[in-house]
């Protein structure tokens, strides 16, 4: 007998890897279940549980991530490493292969219940992006931003799963010197990872610990109506321009996973407060390539390694003033952009405010996603041993 490893694992989705799903099997009225993919399978955890240790069947019961969340960074680590001893032992490979499921025979959905949504303004390459497009005679970044994580609130009631379709938004624009109410003119994705929190708390926490509150990632894609975005956006930041919809993957990858794919920080600029100080903790920055197609078109490569600030910073920012962190919160790293043209994590950038549209050889000439486009945003990182870590895909296509 061969272990289920060496049967179902494909690069980038080993035992390295198992990104958590939740599926369903067949309609949409079955029951969902927790998942974590092998290959091109999804393996059903719970009655694998069962056959295998009846003591941990509670944690995979709910169907999704909840329970887990709400758990201790002690319990993720137990029970993924039980995951990985079952997928790579020899004499389980029979039960592993009974409840294993190719991944066009299932339905994946939400993989957690998202509590709160904040998402930030990490890349430099993009705050700087912005303001020579909106401030040329002063393209400086933001007074605070190399102080701290700029963010702000989201919805995650408009937070969904990828494959879900994206309807235009509507909105107040100005339209040839006058305010109108219409659908999104300038209709826009950015491309980022998204992190995932349990093992909630009040705040504040210790950068060091930021590890004991984050459980995974995976990609996001925060749509963005630029234009109600615009008129809307002085003093408050977005608020309608972006609410509408905010798609994510549906693999979350634990950070377990990414030990490989940690690095620093970039050098810094300017000193950062004590909290955010990272010089003397563990790298918490990390090593992952983003593509993004258009219409099946690779258009661009954002890198996430240039991000100013880490996920670590950005949660341990989020609660410094004492707010509460709680099992299910996500929050965004912002737009992902590198220094060149093709690493542009959004098509503003990428289009230059539409002064430079992309042709696609499968789509015509593009200033902004027309109605029928789909985007597809990839993400892989480095895994020990050489290995890939995979985490799939985030899709949406645009509906009038």
């Amino acid at each position: 007998m061969t272990s289920a490893s060496s049967q179902l694992a494909k690069p980038g989705f080993d035992h390295h890897n198992l990104p958590y799903c939740s599926f369903m099997i067949g309609d949409g009225d079955a029951d969902a279940k927790l998942g974590v993919r092998l290959g091109d399978h999804v393996l059903d955890l719970e009655p694998i549980a069962q056959e295998l240790d009846a003591s941990m069947v509670g944690w995979f019961a709910m169907g999704n991530l909840d329970r887990i969340l709400a758990g201790s960074p002690q319990m993720w680590a137990s029970i993924r490493k039980a995951i990985k001893d079952w997928v790579t032992s020899d004499k389980h490979g029979e039960v592993i292969a009974k409840h294993a499921y190719p991944i066009e025979k299932v339905i994946l959905r939400m993989p957690f219940t998202p509590n709160d949504y904040v998402d930030f303004y990490a890349s430099e390459q993009h705050a700087l992006n912005v303001g020579k497009i909106f401030r040329p005679q002063n393209p400086d970044l933001p007074a605070s931003w190399k102080q701290l994580p700029i963010g702000y609130h989201g919805r995650a009631g408009t937070l969904i799963v990828s494959g879900t379709d994206v309807k235009r938004p509507y909105g107040l624009r100005r339209v040839d010197g006058k305010v109108e109410f219409g659908p999104c003119r300038f209709l826009d994705i950015e491309a980022e990872m998204g992190f995932v929190c349990g093992n909630g708390v009040n705040g504040p926490i210790d950068l060091a610990d930021a590890d004991q509150h984050v459980f995974g990632a995976f990609i996001l894609n925060d749509w963005s109506a630029r234009d109600i975005q615009a008129f809307e956006y002085v003093p408050l930041g977005p608020f309608l321009g972006k609410s509408f919809a905010t798609s994510i993957s549906p693999w979350v990858v634990p950070l377990d996973a990414l030990k490989a794919a940690r690095i620093s920080t970039p050098p810094r600029d300017e000193p950062l407060a004590k909290y955010l100080d990272d010089s003397d903790t563990e790298p918490s920055a990390l090593d992952i390539s983003l593509e993004v197609l258009w219409n099946d078109e690779s258009v661009s490569s954002p890198p996430f390694k240039v991000m100013y600030y880490s996920y670590a910073q950005m949660a341990t920012h989020m609660v410094v003033n004492g707010a509460s962190l709680r099992a299910g919160d996500v929050f965004g790293s912002g737009t992902i952009s590198g220094a060149e043209v093709d690493q542009r994590g959004s098509f503003m950038e990428l289009t230059w405010n539409g002064a430079e549209p992309v042709t696609l050889e499968n789509g015509g000439t593009r200033k902004s996603l027309m109605d029928g486009d789909v985007v597809e945003i990839t993400a892989k990182a480095p895994g020990p041993d050489g290995s890939v870590i995979d985490f799939g895909s985030v899709i949406g296509r645009i509906t009038g």
